[in-house]
């Protein structure tokens, strides 16, 4: 599983946090290496050289006079405390530190320990080798811990700022791109009214320009697809009426004929239908929220006119789809249909919804002879009429008008073969939280 995030936008603030972190890691490295351990080794080696001077004349294990730890006070500023005594005075609160002991050691020529306390001023504790169980206290007052803190503190603040200023800089470079993700989906969906404004950088620009000509020249295209498919059903509508008229008025004992001619103009009719609702768009306009069991139930109840048995079953509460539902409608029919037509027996339409997936799902079964797997897909595709084991009526654009209406939707159509036969029908559509 990638760490990067999936969007421009996230992958160009990752980065620029990335690297400022990176940045904000290498400076705070090298102010330490470079300016605040080279200043306390100054200090370390200073106070050692003030330590030695005092013990100089001291033998290792010599115990410290109270007239010599008051005289060196005095002097220096400096006190000598017993082991109690430092306790008393905040040694249980310092830390030790090993470079600063490794570095006084050397100086004074024996095991010593550095010590330090936070606090105001910060205290420098050293135990030398030639007093051992006396500690010295060295105040620091110019070193208090308000001052690592302001370290601290405005490397963090560069950092906050410096990450801010990538953020607004990103976003600032993917809005037209977000603009654009928007628009190219409305596109998708058959809404070519959307016009991007021309703005940030040259390549942008130029992008944003090719997607309003795009999106322009498919309104175009559509608009003449649309108005040329309203002449051709009107031109081929006149003549079939007019046959229409004629066969009407043919003779008693050519009734056989008569009805055959009729039966043909109504087949042609209905390929027309399908013709212009294949080529038609449904706008995201046009959706709005409704329940998905009132269109389910109005069109079971339509269908059951062909005495057919449709059993219906029904998720009560469904969550709101939003929809066109004259073209849900045709969704449902169009299934139910496709059942009668290719099966004899019982036919179950269900709705349910789907929490995980956040989806309303309508199923359309039957125990027909269903469809062979490698076939599964292509009978979405448009003049595509499936397998001859489900016969091989119509114009091949059902299933296609389907897909194409769900898809509008933001919806998937899925076929199943059942076990034992038959064919399930799948439609899922994303669901609406009330």
């Amino acid at each position: 599983m990638s760490i990067l995030p999936r969007s421009a936008f996230g992958q160009t603030v990752f980065f620029v946090g990335a690297l400022l972190l990176i940045n904000q890691i290498v400076s705070y490295i090298t102010v330490t290496l470079y300016v605040v351990k080279p200043t306390f080794e100054q200090v370390n080696l200073m106070l050692a050289k003030q330590v030695k001077t005092v013990f100089i004349d001291q033998e290792e294990g010599v115990e410290m006079t109270s007239a010599m730890s008051k005289k060196f006070f005095e002097i220096t500023g400096i006190e000598v405390m017993t082991q109690r005594e430092a306790y008393a005075n905040g040694l249980g609160q310092a830390k030790e530190y090993t470079m600063l002991s490794r570095s006084m050691s050397e100086q004074l020529n024996g095991s010593a320990r550095v010590m330090i306390s936070q606090g105001n001023p910060l205290v420098y504790w050293v135990e030398a080798p030639q007093a051992p169980g006396y500690w010295v206290r060295v105040p620091l007052s110019g070193f208090t811990e308000t001052n690592i803190q302001f370290l601290v503190f405005y490397l963090s603040t560069i950092g906050f700022l410096s990450v801010l200023g990538g953020w607004l800089f990103a976003r600032h470079l993917n809005k037209p791109l977000k603009s654009l993700q928007i628009a190219a989906g409305r596109v998708g969906v058959g809404d070519f009214s959307t016009r991007l404004k021309e703005e940030g950088s040259t390549e942008v620009i130029e992008v944003t320009k090719a997607f309003n000509q795009m999106s322009k020249g498919i309104a175009d295209l559509e608009n003449d697809r649309r108005l040329m498919m309203a002449g051709v059903s009107h031109d081929l509508r006149t003549p079939l009426t007019r046959i229409r008229l004629a066969t009407e008025m043919m003779n008693d004992e050519d009734d056989y004929l008569r009805q055959g001619i009729i039966d043909d103009i109504e087949d042609m009719n209905a390929i027309i239908d399908q013709f212009i609702e294949y080529l038609r768009h449904h706008n995201t306009a046009e959706l709005e929220l409704d329940d998905i069991n009132h269109v389910v139930q109005e069109v079971v109840h339509a269908e059951q006119q062909h005495q057919r048995e449709i059993r219906l079953t029904v998720q009560e509460n469904l969550p709101n789809v939003l929809m066109n539902c004259v073209a849900l409608k045709r969704v449902v029919t169009n299934m139910i249909e496709n059942a009668i037509r290719y099966s004899d027996d019982v036919i179950d339409v269900e709705t349910q919804y789907l929490a995980d997936k956040k989806q309303v799902l309508v199923t359309v079964k039957d125990k027909g002879p269903g469809i062979p797997e490698s076939e599964l897909e292509k009978v979405f595709e448009p003049f595509t009429r499936g397998d001859l084991a489900r016969g091989s009526e119509g114009s091949g654009l059902g299933l296609a008008i389907i897909k194409r209406i769900v898809s509008t939707h933001r919806g998937t159509v899925k076929l199943r073969n059942r076990k034992g036969g038959g064919l399930s029908a799948e439609v899922y559509l994303p669901a609406v939280k009330r």
